[in-house]
């Protein structure tokens, strides 16, 4: 169809006119609030009954690899949560990608160095878990960096 009917019938793209660093907040931000609720869901998660508020003895896993208890599972929903916020500006989701990936690598970094079956570990934390945050972590970082190379701050 061409003519001025066209655009009218035409969706809006909600990302439209959106920064790319504002898109990929908000993206990064619904995939923690999503990995944040499939936490607390039983058969995503395996052994779900196992799973403890907090400490090293939570023995749920989500997607059978991933060491989470409800206090991991929190923190999941509250990096959404703040994502969302930060990612209404161009700075506050720059500020959410490059802290949040800094966060990851410092949590990356602590669960290189605790032993796994000790009270130091009370997020809890695996093997698999150490890998995804370092990946998350140069992820993240690398978003919002390279989102907002050579663009004005708003």
């Amino acid at each position: 169809m061409t003519g001025p009917t066209a655009h009218s019938r035409a969706r809006h793209n909600p990302a439209d006119g959106k920064a790319p660093v504002k898109r990929a907040a908000t993206t990064v931000a619904v995939v923690f609030l999503v990995v944040g609720v499939l936490g607390f869901v039983p058969g995503v998660t395996s052994d779900f009954y196992d799973l403890r508020f907090a400490g090293h003895d939570s023995d749920a896993k989500l997607f059978g690899l991933f060491q989470v208890s409800v206090l991991h599972n929190i923190v999941h929903l509250l990096f959404g949560v703040a994502g969302l916020v930060l990612g209404r500006t161009v700075t506050g989701a720059r500020t959410y990608l490059v802290g949040g990936g800094a966060i990851y690598l410092v949590l990356w970094l602590y669960g290189l160095v605790i032993d796994h079956d000790s009270t130091a570990n009370f997020i809890p934390v695996n093997n698999a878990d150490n890998w995804l945050h370092l990946f998350l972590g140069l992820g993240m970082i690398a978003l919002g960096i390279l989102t907002t190379r050579g663009r004005p701050r708003r």
